[in-house]
């Protein structure tokens, strides 16, 4: 199965899902002009992947903002992460958020509410440049 590796731009998220090097990462923003458009070809991978997925899968989140029509896709792609866990696959979401960033903390904590699969929340500190 190929790597899926979408490069980030300002508008939207870097995406690496990588089966090979276990490599399952969103980064960045998500604001797509067309957010189908953007996300499908994601959610066409992993479906694919949820057919024969690693002994274990850990999907990596660090979002540092994403719209409210981004937040209707990823919650898609963790439907598809919840099927396999509930199917009993070993699948975990680690939601990173900066310790300061209180939106980005709840939206992690809704989706984990809505969802069955382990949602580990992972806070870090913003490093100065």
């Amino acid at each position: 199965m190929d790597a899926l590796n979408i490069k980030g731009t300002g508008e939207t998220p870097n995406i690496i899902f990588d089966k090979e090097a276990n490599k399952f990462e969103i980064t960045g923003k998500s604001l797509p002009e067309d957010v189908k458009e953007f996300y499908n070809p994601v959610l066409r991978w992993l479906k694919a992947y949820a057919d024969d997925p690693n002994p274990k899968t850990i999907v990596k989140i660090k979002m540092e903002y994403f719209n409210t029509a981004s937040s209707k896709m990823i919650l898609e792609l963790f439907e598809v992460l919840n099927d396999m866990y509930t199917a009993g696959k070993d699948v975990e979401i680690e939601w990173h958020y900066m310790e300061d960033d209180e939106d980005m903390h709840d939206a992690g904590n809704d989706y984990a509410d809505m969802l069955d699969l382990p949602f580990k929340m992972i806070s870090y500190q913003h490093i100065a440049k």
